[in-house]
């Protein structure tokens, strides 16, 4: 409905420096993959900012009144 293309799953590799305080050594690659399912709840609900989503921002009467789970796509 968007007419363009949204990623959904993501993936990557951590950066050396992130993994350096965890004592892993400098030669060690992680990879990490999700869902990323903020990204199509903020497109369901208008949302621009996932500051607004997640975090200190959220709006709470909005996760009062928002139903657990809605199929109705």
């Amino acid at each position: 409905g968007l007419k363009k293309w949204v990623e959904v799953g993501n993936s990557g590799v951590f950066r050396p420096e992130l993994l350096l305080p965890m004592g892993l050594p400098e030669n060690v690659s992680v990879i990490a993959w999700g869902l990323s399912l903020e990204r199509p709840t903020m497109i369901k609900y208008g949302i621009n900012n996932i500051r607004e989503l997640v975090g200190h921002r959220v709006n709470l009467q909005m996760v009062y009144d928002s139903p657990l789970c809605r199929l109705d796509l």
